[in-house]
This record gives structure tokens, C-alpha cells and sequence, in this order.
């Protein structure tokens, strides 16, 4: 078994990495870490993994040499499980002659995933406006954009998750910050992705996620959660899919 990790998100005094387990090109699952360095978020991370596979995992899970991105091949996604389906049980033998089985509802399909907004007027606006609080001008903002999304030009974010990103990372920092140490963005779509994942890890279906996510921040949608939130919604999953005591 292999290990990746990857540093996710960096700021001064926090570091998260996401370590993922991988054997003969598939994914046996990921999880986040925390600390005040990249390496304590990797041990907490590799710690989070071990306590969720319990002894016999924690003894695979010893750390190798972490793996390149490009190394390990990813499996297609599935989509999580309803908790609500089960297997059916096996029939008893019967000298009676068989009956006809009632016909079963077809399953429904998925909840389609929220669609962009086609007008993002709004949030370039508030951008031009936290560029002025900061007084960033163009080269302040094209450096911040290559260390954040490797491209110096926002007419790159071409997804609006990264522009949301964009405009709550510059909502968080202080004027007279530089652009050069100034934290960058959690990658969002990262975040969305991994909590597929595990919802999916957990078979949970759509109503069990949105519960959970409604007791934990009364909101009814990931949409709905800022980057930090939705960190924290993921470690709070993996949580769930830890051994009880």
C-alpha cells in the first residue's frame, strides 16, 4: 500500500494535508489533517486513517515513501448508497409452487447537483472592491493568483467555485496584506469532491447528508458552507467513519 499526501491549504500557523491510500491503482480511502506544520497535519492525517481502519490498518498503514499525483490512477466515482436500500432475502425452499414477485418501484435517480448561476456580476464586483480595501492593483492581484490557482489572469476562473473561493480568500485578509505571504484559497472543488467520497464511504444517501449537515450547521446545502466550514464538515465525516470505542 501506498500513501499520497498533499498540502491542501497553507496560511501562517496552519497547514492542512489530505493523505490518500492507494494499492495497485485504487483509492482505499483519504483523509485530512491539521497542525501548525505540514508535517504534524500529515501525521494527524495518516493517524486519522489508521483510526478509522483499526488495528489491522493502522499495521498497512505504516508511512512509505508518499506517491506523485500522477502515479496513481482514480477509479471512477459511485454514487453513495441509499441507507434506505437492502439486500433481499434469500427464499426459503418450498414445495409450493413459486409466485410471481410484486414488481418493484424503479429507483429514483440522484438529486442533480445545484447548477452555476449564469450571471456572476455580483461577486466580480465585490472582488474589484476587496482588491481596493487591500490596495492590491493589477500585478499585486496577478501574483496572488499564480501562487493561488497557478495562473496570473482572473479570466481564468472559468468555475465558479473557484471565483467563490477567490472573493472569501480575499474577504479574510487584512489590509496591507502582501501577496506574496498572503493565504491562499482552500481548493473548493477538492473539498466537494472528498465529501462525495466519504458520504459515499458511509452510505448515506441524500436525506442522511443533509440531516447531518443541518444539525451540525443548520444550513441545508454544502453550497451554502463557506471553505473552512466545509473542512470542517469533511474531518467531521471522517469522524463518522472512525471505530467506535
Amino acid at each position: 500500500m501506498q500513501l499520497q499526501a498533499e498540502l491542501v491549504h497553507a496560511e501562517p500557523g496552519q497547514r492542512v494535508v489530505k493523505v490518500s491510500a492507494w494499492e495497485q491503482g485504487a483509492l482505499l480511502g483519504s483523509a485530512l489533517g491539521e497542525g501548525a506544520t505540514a508535517e504534524l497535519a500529515e501525521d494527524r492525517a495518516i493517524e486519522r486513517l489508521r483510526q478509522r481502519w483499526g488495528t489491522t490498518g493502522a499495521a498497512a498503514a505504516a508511512r512509505p515513501e508518499p506517491v506523485p499525483v500522477a502515479a496513481a490512477a482514480a477509479p471512477p466515482k459511485k454514487r453513495p448508497t441509499d441507507p434506505g436500500e437492502a439486500e433481499q432475502p434469500l427464499l426459503a425452499v418450498s414445495n409450493e409452487p413459486p409466485q410471481a414477485l410484486p414488481a418493484q418501484a424503479p429507483e429514483p435517480p440522484p438529486p442533480a447537483a445545484s447548477a452555476d448561476p449564469e450571471d456572476w456580476s455580483d461577486e466580480l464586483a465585490q472582488v474589484e472592491l476587496e482588491l481596493k480595501r487591500l490596495d492590491w492593483g493589477r500585478e499585486e492581484e496577478a501574483a496572488y493568483l499564480e501562487r493561488a490557482f497557478n495562473h496570473p489572469s482572473r479570466s481564468r476562473l472559468v468555475r465558479y467555485v473557484d471565483l467563490v473561493g477567490y472573493l472569501n480568500a480575499l474577504q479574510q485578509l487584512a489590509p496591507g496584506s502582501r501577496p506574496e505571504q498572503a493565504a491562499t484559497p482552500l481548493r473548493r472543488r477538492d473539498l466537494l469532491d472528498q465529501s462525495d467520497q466519504l458520504l459515499g464511504q458511509l452510505s448515506w444517501g441524500a436525506a442522511q447528508g443533509r440531516a447531518f449537515l443541518e444539525q451540525h450547521f443548520q444550513l441545508s446545502s454544502r453550497q451554502q458552507l463557506n471553505d473552512q466550514q466545509l473542512l470542517q464538515f469533511n474531518m467531521l465525516l471522517e469522524d463518522q467513519l472512525a471505530p467506535r470505542a
